[in-house]
């Protein structure tokens, strides 16, 4: 799931001009720790995770706490792998 990551602001920028195809939370590596990954909409089948300024991943303790950030950011939706 790591590779290729996009900061959160730049994710912000994308969902502000309707960029963002797909929203995909799942658990990273099967640990308790959630990650949040998106399609653009031309980006094919691709998943991008999301990561944070200081670090190359993105992670929230909660399916709750994902759902916050989404609002924050403007996601009006995501799927959740188990």
């Amino acid at each position: 799931m790591i590779g290729e990551a996009i900061h959160e602001d730049v994710l912000r920028a994308l969902i502000g001009q309707h960029a963002v195809r797909e929203c995909l939370v799942a658990r990273i590596d099967g640990g308790p720790d959630w990650g949040l990954s998106i399609r653009l909409g031309s980006s094919g089948a691709r998943w991008v995770p999301v990561r944070s300024r200081r670090e190359t991943l993105r992670t929230w303790a909660s399916l709750t706490a994902v759902g916050r950030f989404a609002d924050s950011v403007g996601l009006r939706g995501f799927g959740v792998a188990l």
